[in-house]
């Protein structure tokens, strides 16, 4: 299972390619040969980058949904709108498809965030706006989220 952690600013070049920071080219060193799949996001005006294994897996559970549902049909549909595979070029750059960058909004500077099992690309001022704007209520998310879950820390036995 990939863990990926850091949040890391790119630029992308006329042809919509971003090089891929180092830190997360040494922690997908086990799996850069094998590639990519690129996403809109549900939730987000941004893009996920996902290694095809971790993809392989998430879309297991999307193959389960019966297809005699209709919205089932209609998710699987949607969640699959401009999917597309991607590889790293010889420089380590990924060549980001201009409908994705058209629907993330991205230009030029681009974030690289990791978010556990992926990568998501923003624009750079849709990140920062994004991370003002939750910021102020992330303590209130926390609690909601993970409050629940005994973590096993040391704090959980007072």
């Amino acid at each position: 299972m990939i863990n990926l952690f850091g949040v890391y600013e790119c630029s992308a070049d006329a042809k919509g390619r971003v090089l891929l920071p180092g830190a997360f080219k040494k922690q997908l060193s086990d799996v850069l040969k094998k590639g990519f799949v690129i996403k809109r996001s549900i939730f987000s005006k941004s893009l996920e980058l996902y290694p095809v294994g971790t993809w392989n897996e998430m879309v297991k559970d999307v193959n389960k949904l019966n297809r005699f549902v209709k919205k089932n049909v209609e998710f699987i549909r949607m969640f699959n709108y401009g999917v597309k595979s991607l590889e790293l070029d010889d420089t380590s750059r990924l060549l980001i498809p201009k409908d994705l960058m058209q629907f993330a909004g991205i230009k030029k500077d681009v974030v690289l965030a990791a978010a556990t099992d992926r990568i998501e690309l923003w624009d750079k001022k849709a990140y920062e706006k994004f991370v003002k704007e939750n910021s102020a209520d992330f303590d209130k998310l926390a609690e909601d989220v993970m409050g629940g879950i005994n973590t096993g820390t040391v704090n959980d036995a007072k």
